[in-house]
């Protein structure tokens, strides 16, 4: 019998047999493995709250270092009294400003997502029943019967 993949590395030119990396999907049936299920939703309060400092610490660096070329920028036109200089000057504060306000969106964000917990409701006063008329007739005489 011809095994295809070796006839696949004769007609690519590869030398000698090559060892297969990964498990064929098919394999995994038969194999006592199990496959890691991955949530995405699911994010650790830690992870959350790190990524929060990580991000606030950026733009705290973000700003510190425009305030420096700011002031940079403006001793320069001030010097060379061209309206580029000044121009320059003006998109360099802007910017400092959207990231200043960036800063606040991101602590009013994290604010809003500590409370999520807090305000949730505490009692379900409406349920949602997924059957038959059957099934939702036995649930009821079950009821009605202790």
């Amino acid at each position: 019998m011809v095994d295809p993949l070796k006839e696949l590395n004769k007609a690519l030119g590869v030398a000698g047999d090559v060892e297969i990396l990964q498990k064929e999907p098919w394999n995994y049936k038969d194999s006592s493995e199990t496959l890691p299920i991955i949530v995405e939703n699911e994010i650790e309060e830690d992870q959350i709250e790190a990524d929060y400092e990580y991000q606030r610490k950026q733009f705290y660096n973000l700003v510190e270092k425009g305030s420096v070329a700011i002031d940079g920028i403006l001793e320069i036109a001030k010097e060379g009294e061209h309206p580029r200089g000044y121009e320059v000057a003006g998109n360099l504060i802007k910017q400092v400003a959207e990231v200043t306000e960036k800063l606040g969106d991101l602590q009013e964000k994290m604010k809003r997502l500590k409370e999520v917990p807090n305000t949730a409701p505490k009692n379900v006063t409406n349920a949602l029943f997924v059957g038959s008329t059957a099934e939702l007739q036995k649930l009821i005489k079950g009821k009605n019967s202790e």
